[in-house]
């Protein structure tokens, strides 16, 4: 089975709102290791939240923090206020413009940071600044969120996984699968140390990184 990355074109659903089917089928397999690994309150920061359909879900999962979706199409915001209205959640903020290779961040803080199916369809250069900003904004004991398909010691985990490398890269050199292995390296750069990774449906991998005490 090849990666659920949310690739596929969203479709319109009613009242503005966009649904893409990847988001549908990950969002339960991800809040179940979010329900582990994120504070009882606090800041939360979503990066590239797309249509919105994870942030109101894990929002309405996690009342008592306060969530913060963003995402650089600013053609995507009126989806996402449109699935905030829908589920009438008060512990949503308007979405914002965020480009993490772009500073500053619009943001000054938040205890904990998701990035879901990003880093492989972008280049290289926006996972070192994602790295870097999650560097800044999180507080000791901060969580970073990664989720999607990663090489491990410089394989792919399935062929399936191999071919969608080849297919992104053929769409655009600077995409690709990227090397956990690289991925944590430069997170610990960054004062971000690897907790754990766990194995997801669809070739992917939930990777749980936590802000130390210093960089």
């Amino acid at each position: 089975m090849a990666p659920d990355d949310g690739r596929r074109l969203p479709t319109r659903s009613s009242g503005g709102r966009l649904a893409a089917p990847a988001a549908d089928r990950n969002k339960e397999p991800i809040l179940t290791v979010l329900r582990r690994v994120l504070p009882q309150r606090g800041e939360v920061l979503e990066i590239a939240s797309g249509t919105g359909q994870h942030v109101v879900h894990f929002a309405t999962a996690f009342p008592a923090l306060q969530w913060q979706p963003s995402d650089p199409d600013e053609r995507m915001h009126a989806s996402i206020e449109s699935w905030i209205d829908n589920e009438q959640l008060s512990n949503v903020r308007a979405p914002i413009t965020l480009d993490v290779c772009r500073l500053p961040w619009p943001v000054a803080r938040a205890d904990a940071i998701l990035c879901i199916n990003m880093i492989h369809i972008a280049p290289w250069q926006a996972t070192l600044d994602l790295l870097a900003g999650a560097g800044r904004l999180l507080p000791p004991g901060g969580i970073l969120f990664l989720y999607g398909p990663y090489r491990r010691r410089g394989r792919h985990t399935a062929d399936s996984n191999a071919a969608f490398d080849a297919e992104l890269r053929a769409r655009d050199a600077e995409w690709g699968v990227r090397d956990l292995e690289a991925v944590t390296e430069v997170a610990a750069s960054n004062g971000i140390v690897l907790d754990e990774v766990v194995a997801m449906p669809a070739n992917n991998f939930s990777v749980v990184l936590r802000r130390t005490g210093g960089k």
